[in-house]
């Protein structure tokens, strides 16, 4: 089971009272990984990632699909190795240019722990 795929397990135990659908095309690719749905009945998106440095790589398809919906699109990335303890990092699909010109070195994320990413899904309204 490859990183995205762990990551993504821990999100679903995380979250009982979201709807996930993983996403896996080939036909619409830049589409994210995964597809949301809370109880207040908002739907958003997530692109995984997963890094054990501060660059985080996304397509130019991956860039192009944030460009165009800004909206209700989000990053989950999982910071590997840094102090030894797992971070995660919740950046809005606005934010993708500033994310791949700068990393997440310079970048105030939303939330730095997988709980708060949650409740930041859980409470989209």
């Amino acid at each position: 089971m490859g990183p995205e795929s762990k990551l993504y397990k821990k999100l679903v135990k995380a979250t009982p009272k979201i709807t996930w659908n993983r996403i896996e095309n080939l036909s619409n690719v830049g589409t994210p990984d995964l597809l949301g749905y809370n109880n207040s009945g908002v739907f958003f998106t997530v692109e995984l990632k997963v890094t054990k440095g501060i660059k985080i790589k996304f397509s130019p398809h991956q860039i192009a699909f944030h460009v165009k919906h800004p909206n209700n699109t989000f990053i989950l990335v999982e910071a590997l190795g840094q102090r030894s303890s797992k971070l995660f990092y919740l950046i809005p699909g606005s934010r993708i240019s500033e994310l791949v010109a700068c990393g997440l070195a310079k970048l105030d994320a939303c939330s730095l722990t997988l709980e708060a990413c949650c409740l930041k899904f859980q409470n989209l309204n």
